[in-house]
């Protein structure tokens, strides 16, 4: 699933796309692409959260989610996702972030 996934999303890059790095994560992968400008002089980020899901017909589609971060809000993005995650892991947790069994991470390895 994961290699049809990632080839499916490879198919949309663009010319202006400098590098990608696909993470998959459960029934979802999560795609962090870095992009230049038109000018080529500056770049952005963009994070795509992709989820297969299956049609009756036996075909599937895929349910896109983007963001796109800007080079000015790079660092408050750093800080406020540091924030959220260390409270999650501390306080919802109690220290440490379960992580997924091995079963559903075997995916990767087809990439």
């Amino acid at each position: 699933m994961f290699k049809d996934d990632f080839n499916a999303y490879r198919g949309e890059k663009g010319a202006d796309d400098v590098y990608s790095k696909p993470v998959k994560a459960g029934k979802r992968t999560y795609f962090f692409d870095v992009k230049s400008t038109r000018g080529g002089k500056d770049f952005y980020l963009t994070i795509t959260e992709s989820k297969r899901h299956n049609n009756p017909d036996g075909s599937y589609t895929y349910d896109k989610h983007k963001i796109f971060l800007y080079k000015e809000d790079f660092a408050k993005f750093q800080e406020g996702l540091a924030e959220v995650l260390t409270y999650i892991k501390d306080e919802c947790f109690g220290g440490t972030i379960p992580q997924r069994p091995e079963e559903e991470s075997k995916d990767d390895s087809e990439f």
